[in-house]
């Protein structure tokens, strides 16, 4: 039976376990990155998410131009992007962090193709994330350039379509529709990585990577994959959105964690005041319509999307 007010005990571990996963995998991301070509990486993250599991894992039911657009948005679009700012752009604390408005692209591709308008408290999460960003352009140490935070953003744009074409397909199976997409990530992540990165350099980066550069590579597509959309689905299925969704507020709080324990990236002051504002605008954007349905029992929720 579904959780009414929140997740079993057991369920909520899982949940925090693959929050974990997710917000860790930024500092994974940068260790690879020493030896691997960023598209080169993210080549052979989607090379191991379709081999071997689309032997085993039915099509879904998806039309292959539903599967193209996914795979090309979410492979070349988002992770090539963003492995590509990662390398020298962003630290992984900051990317962890920036990525996450995808929320916002994600509603606002949501209300132009079905024409819902704005509500307030949609546009005073955005202003408060947007400050979030805008301090972080604003200071320039060295934690993210200017290209390094347009980047990230392209990323997050590239996830809220990704997110749009498998909210239209509706798959069944997450990750039978994660793994098949892959087929269409894959060519364009070579040809990318052939004409801006040379066979050269990405034959010299897989001679040169190393155990925990192979583990990397594992890390994201076994861990961020196989074990992350699986548990993810198996909660949605069996709980409310409600309750699941806003466990999602966790990824940038492990990410930039684990960036300064195992990376020693500094926690600023001015960097800790944009994690407040932009963790304020995901929280407000995300939980303030059951907040304001709790306090005020007649009114309806309204969708986030």
């Amino acid at each position: 039976m579904p959780a009414r007010h929140g997740l079993p005990p057991l369920h909520l571990l899982l949940a925090i376990a693959v929050m974990v996963v997710w917000g860790t995998n930024f500092v994974v991301i940068k260790l690879a990155l020493a030896h691997l070509p960023p598209l080169t990486f993210a080549l052979l993250r989607f090379v191991f998410v379709f081999f071997p599991l689309a032997f085993f894992l039915p099509r879904p039911n998806a039309s292959w131009r539903n599967l193209a657009v996914y795979g090309v948005l979410i492979g070349a679009g988002q992770f090539g992007i963003m492995f590509t700012a990662l390398r020298t752009e962003i630290t992984p604390g900051l990317a962890s962090l920036v990525v996450q408005v995808q929320v916002f692209f994600t509603i606002g591709l949501a209300m132009w193709m079905t024409g819902e308008k704005v509500a307030r408290y949609q546009i005073v999460a955005l202003l408060l994330a947007t400050s979030g960003l805008a301090t972080i352009a604003l200071h320039t140490d060295g934690s993210a350039t200017p290209l390094g935070l347009g980047l990230v953003l392209l990323a997050a744009m590239s996830w809220a379509g990704g997110n749009m074409a498998a909210r239209q397909a509706a798959p069944a199976n997450m990750l039978s529709y994660v793994v098949w997409s892959a087929l269409f990530a894959i060519p364009p992540l070579a040809l990318f990585a052939l004409i801006l990165e040379g066979p050269e350099a990405m034959l010299r980066g897989i001679r040169a990577a190393d155990g925990w550069t192979w583990g990397a590579v594992a890390w994201q597509s076994v861990g961020n994959t196989m074990f992350g959309y699986v548990a993810w689905g198996w909660l949605l299925n069996r709980h409310p959105a409600a309750a699941v969704a806003p466990m999602a507020l966790l990824v940038p709080v492990f990410g930039m964690g684990a960036s300064a324990l195992f990376l020693n990236e500094p926690l600023q002051p001015w960097k800790l005041t944009a994690f407040a504002l932009v963790m304020a605008g995901l929280t407000l954007g995300m939980l303030w319509p059951r907040v304001r349905a709790r306090l005020m029992p007649g009114t309806l929720p309204s969708s986030p999307s």
